[in-house]
């Protein structure tokens, strides 16, 4: 029996159909996110595919997700403020709302030329942070985008740059340790002045002669999510097979022996500060999961 193709016709309009639906599907900065200040200092390009946050000495600028999260593995790409870039912060992270709300984490403090970024982490549980572990990067991150991801899944919170995680937050509650587990998160980003502390402890301000300071944003990726709905309902628990944690291995993903080993490699030569290891902070002792 010979074979069924499609005219040249047909086959051009399935064509466009497919590219249509992998563009209606694809993730998107008009679709996925809202500016919620700065405005005139957002942009948003090549479809929707490119987002730029620029802080001049007038305003800085932010963006945040439509859709919120209850356990995300969230990348993006980032290039940050390049040249002096001292008492700007770019923050790109994941909240939920509330007095007693959680978040999780990546701070990028400028610095002047020549000198590296640092990337700060935090956790917040239940309205209580005070988990900063910091970081100087490998590599120039103002030269081109690299990937920073955030998983947060019933086991762990980890940080990935580029693949390689540097931080893990592991999932304590069985002996009483807060672990984000129920309320929503939105993702966040801003771009904004903190001269005041950011750099050197506020010892450099920022040059506004430099400005505007512009961060870049492309390829953000929530396909790995559970989207939440409302209470507690989310994609993950509503039948949807794009997020249901038995079809997706990021739910239950946890760093293997190479990975544990590419973590330790991070925090042996390029962690800078570990709020563990403070023990001026913490005189009466450490908090409980640095114990674990």
């Amino acid at each position: 029996m010979g074979s069924v193709g499609l005219n040249p016709s047909a086959a051009m309009q399935v064509s466009l159909l497919l590219c249509f639906l992998t563009a209606a599907f694809a993730n998107n900065f008009l679709n996925d996110f809202s500016i919620t200040w700065g405005q005139d200092n957002c942009n948003i390009e090549q479809g929707g595919g490119l987002l730029s946050l620029s802080l001049d000495k007038s305003s800085g600028s932010a963006f945040q997700s439509n859709n919120q999260y209850v356990y995300a593995k969230i990348d993006m790409q980032i290039k940050l403020v390049p040249g002096n870039s001292a008492g700007t912060v770019t923050a790109y992270y994941m909240r939920s709302e509330g007095l007693t709300w959680d978040e999780i984490d990546f701070e990028f403090l400028g610095n002047l030329s020549g000198d590296p970024y640092i990337i700060h982490t935090n956790i917040f549980c239940q309205g209580q942070g005070n988990r900063e572990m910091q970081f100087y990067p490998w590599f120039d991150p103002t030269a081109d985008f690299h990937t920073y991801t955030i998983l947060w899944n019933p086991l762990h919170i980890v940080f990935y740059v580029d693949g390689i995680p540097i931080r893990e937050f592991k999932n304590l509650e069985s002996i009483g340790i807060p672990f984000p587990t129920y309320q929503p998160m939105k993702i966040y980003s801003s771009l904004w002045n903190a001269d005041n502390w950011a750099t050197r402890g506020g010892l450099v301000k920022t040059n506004w002669a430099e400005a505007p300071f512009t961060a870049s944003y492309k390829n953000f990726d929530d396909s790995n999510a559970c989207v939440s709905y409302w209470g507690t309902s989310t994609s993950c628990n509503s039948g949807s097979t794009q997020s249901n944690p038995s079809n997706n291995d990021w739910y239950w993903q946890t760093l293997d022996d190479g990975e544990q080993g590419q973590m330790e490699w991070v925090q042996e030569n390029y962690m800078i500060y570990n709020y563990c290891k403070d023990e001026k902070r913490f005189p009466q002792g450490y908090p409980a999961e640095c114990y674990v």
